[in-house]
């Protein structure tokens, strides 16, 4: 079955980080704009004249609740003709034009495994999606670690979300690592901050293979393939336990 095109426009924007902004589109119709959890659309941006590449895929941010309004949350890249024309030029009631949403990057139901959920920038975001979509519907879950990685402090997307999860959602666990940072303060609550790379926390966290433990990768492709090799060669996981969303 085609993916079906929709008319939608810009109707909130709001600056997250130092290169990372919220965009919310809202397509006016009828029927519900109804997706799963962790899926993605395809927005035709007037960046070229050839169709492909106008074409930009991006993760919903927010969960589904038949509202017809879909979060994204998306980083300005050098020399990126899609986030130039993004952060440069579209404001609120900007046309967009999008397809989807699809994709398979999606939780089974029901979830019967710990979930680990490893990522870095804006892959967070299918996560978010997923973790709020379990929250709201008080779906039977087991534990789930969220592990996110950045360059620097002020990059953690839905930082005060997540530390509020922790307080009232049983089972899940929020992991910070920053690349960049040489030093960091103490900071409020109870975050679990790292100075580096999102791998030695998933390393030492889950280094007995363990069946009972699913692993989800977003973000860029660099990481992506290093955490697949250190789960299966490393710790010893089973391929079939890794599902995984490239961002390049």
């Amino acid at each position: 079955m085609p993916w079906k095109w929709y008319d939608s426009k810009v109707v909130k924007i709001e600056a997250q980080g130092p290169n990372t902004k919220r965009f919310w589109l809202e397509a006016p119709t009828e029927e519900v704009l109804d997706f799963q959890a962790g899926q993605f659309v395809t927005m035709d941006l007037p960046i070229h004249d050839k169709r492909l590449k106008r074409w930009r895929s991006y993760s919903i941010a927010n969960p589904p609740d038949k509202s017809n309004l879909l979060e994204f949350s998306i980083v300005k890249l050098d020399g990126g003709a899609a986030s130039d024309y993004l952060f440069d030029e579209v404001g609120i009631g900007t046309p967009i034009r999008f397809k989807g949403p699809s994709g398979t990057f999606t939780l089974p139901e029901p979830i019967e495994k710990d979930l680990v959920l490893i990522c870095t920038g804006t892959g967070v975001a299918p996560f978010r999606s997923m973790i709020w979509d379990i929250y709201n519907q008080n779906k039977t879950h087991r534990n789930i670690h969220l592990i996110f990685g950045t360059r620097f402090l002020d990059g953690l997307l839905y930082r005060d979300e997540f530390e509020e999860l922790m307080q009232k959602m049983p089972g899940f666990r929020y992991s910070v690592a920053l690349s960049r940072e040489k030093d960091v303060a103490p900071t409020k609550g109870s975050l679990d901050l790292h100075l580096g790379y999102v791998h030695p926390i998933y390393l030492e966290a889950y280094q007995t293979a363990r069946p009972d433990v699913d692993f989800y990768l977003c973000g860029w492709s660099n990481m992506i393939d290093d955490a697949v090799a250190n789960l299966i060669i490393k710790l010893g996981y089973d391929k079939s336990q890794i599902h995984y969303e490239l961002y390049g």
